[in-house]
């Protein structure tokens, strides 16, 4: 049986990026000590869960650098797009041409998010979303307003595509 995860994983990132995820919680399961001294940035989410923000600390950018003892979250999450691999409804190239397109939709967005001002890379990309689209628009400046207009195009683009392929 073909390990997809090896061929498919390493390509992507879109879970560890925050494309898909704001937040990952830890779970009963995990050691939060050992994870914090592994490099994962927790912080508290509720009075009873401890949460790590995404994009992951851990991240760099192609793989996981604690992903022997990543938290139990991680190593449960299996994408549509790999459950489809595995199961044979997709081949492996076809997934690699959706990862490719998903990843240069949110390369898109991002670079919207960038041109319209600085956000902060460390924040989610649905929070940076939602802080860009809040914001006044400042009409003395239309290609401002275009942009923005660019932006929402763009990111719903990339959550039809996320939807529909990834979770």
């Amino acid at each position: 049986m073909t390990d997809y995860t090896t061929q498919l994983c390493p390509n992507c990132g879109l879970c560890c990026d925050s494309t898909l995820f704001a937040d990952v919680e830890l779970r009963p399961s995990d050691n939060p000590k050992h994870l914090a001294k592994l490099g994962l940035a927790l912080q508290q989410k509720s009075k009873t869960k401890l949460a790590f923000s995404q994009p992951c600390s851990c991240f760099d950018v192609k793989l996981c650098r604690i992903y022997p003892d990543r938290p139990t979250r991680c190593r449960s999450f299996a994408c549509g797009l790999l459950k489809k691999t595995e199961s044979g409804e997709i081949t492996a190239a076809a997934a690699l041409k959706k990862i490719f397109l998903a990843k240069k939709q949110a390369g898109k967005v991002r670079a919207l998010l960038q041109a319209l001002g600085p956000r902060d890379k460390q924040m989610a990309l649905t929070d940076r979303y939602a802080e860009a689209m809040s914001a006044p628009i400042d009409l003395s400046h239309p290609s401002a307003a275009k942009k923005r207009s660019q932006l929402l195009l763009a990111y719903d683009h990339l959550m039809k595509l996320i939807l529909r392929d990834f979770l």
